[in-house]
């Protein structure tokens, strides 16, 4: 049965209260449209259809975003929830004063336009939206807040892309790990050459504890990796004599079994060694253009490849899932491609 009161400041506040049903209420300017909106609850009550909506017009995207912050980023990696605080501080710039029952797919796609409209890339546009529509189905089905669609689930997504094909030359290289070598932390010159001769991850670099390095058997021990999987990497003869100088290198007194360790924090605590103020000055002072961290991984799978492993081999030293994902980390020289193909004619 609806109750339709006449509140202090003039207002009218509709209230249903059924059988089976929380109370439910709403304020209103008019009569009635209060009215209105006690009879279409009741009716939706009775065919059983009845969400109470209001929670999802209270709240606006900048606080749910805040509470997702608050309560699911903290459950992902450590570098997801780096990446995902600064997604949604995009996200919240554009549309935060929005209400949530207000967010229509018409409202993000012209957000989506309007990020590729500025120049941003589409695997960035991509994973904005992936967390907006990840938001969105955690409100639907653990927050109750009587969302009635997610407004993200249907919307065009922005192509992936091709990918990033960036190889580093011999002189590059070269010049790199001397600019390395001559850094007073030796640190940062082994990190680069695991990196280009395991194809391991940063993070997955930059967390390794003893304990996971078996030198005897030449394999690392990963557990915690992007993809969730825990793997092995083999070691070829060079990966192993950087990691015999690291271990070296570790067995004196820092207080932490970290490899890679960076110096104490306020609370004395050694966290993993981060190199990004020293990386990208060198990389500057050397004129090396476009070449991120990440492509030296890119640079090891495409050498493993040429070296004659299979594509299911590789894949078992880099971690990727699917050969699709596989393929686009793996970029084959044309020039290096040519002395194979001389074979084939000379058969």
């Amino acid at each position: 049965m609806a109750t339709i009161v006449k509140t202090p400041v003039g207002t009218w506040k509709a209230v249903v209260r059924r059988k089976g049903w929380r109370t439910a209420s709403k304020t209103f300017r008019t009569k009635r449209d209060a009215e209105d909106w006690a009879r279409r609850a009741e009716d939706e009550m009775v065919r059983g259809v009845y969400i109470n909506r209001a929670p999802s017009e209270r709240m606006t995207v900048c606080e749910a975003l805040s509470r997702y912050l608050q309560e699911v980023t903290p459950t992902k990696r450590g570098s997801t929830q780096v990446g995902e605080r600064n997604k949604a501080r995009y996200v919240a710039d554009v549309l935060g004063d929005y209400a949530l029952a207000a967010l229509t797919p018409e409202i993000v796609s012209r957000y989506r336009d309007d990020r590729l409209r500025k120049g941003k890339a589409n695997n960035t546009v991509r994973l904005e939206l992936a967390l907006l529509g990840h938001l969105f189905t955690v409100a639907i089905r653990e927050w109750g807040l009587g969302l009635v669609y997610n407004p993200v689930a249907n919307i065009r997504k922005p192509s992936p892309g091709q990918g990033r094909n960036r190889r580093l030359s011999k002189s590059e290289e070269q010049r790199l790990l001397n600019a390395c070598d001559a850094h007073s932390n030796p640190l940062l010159g082994w990190i680069v050459r695991i990196a280009i001769y395991t194809g391991m991850r940063r993070g997955e670099i930059l967390s390794l504890r003893r304990h996971q390095v078996d030198l005897s058997k030449r394999v690392v021990w990963l557990h915690d990796t992007k993809n969730g999987s825990a793997r092995g990497v083999p070691l070829g003869k060079s990966a192993v004599e950087v990691f015999r100088k690291v271990i070296g290198h570790a067995n004196s007194d820092t207080g932490t079994d970290l490899l890679f360790p960076g110096e104490p924090g306020r609370d004395g605590i050694r966290r993993p060694y981060q190199f990004d103020p020293i990386w990208q000055p060198v990389l500057h002072r050397l004129g090396i253009a476009n070449l991120r961290f990440h492509d030296l991984r890119h640079e090891a799978v495409s050498r493993f490849v040429e070296s004659g492993l299979s594509d299911q081999e590789v894949a078992s030293i880099s971690g990727h899932k699917t050969m699709q994902m596989l393929r686009r980390y793996t970029h084959l020289r044309a020039e290096d491609l040519v002395a194979k193909l001389d074979a084939l004619d000379e058969q």
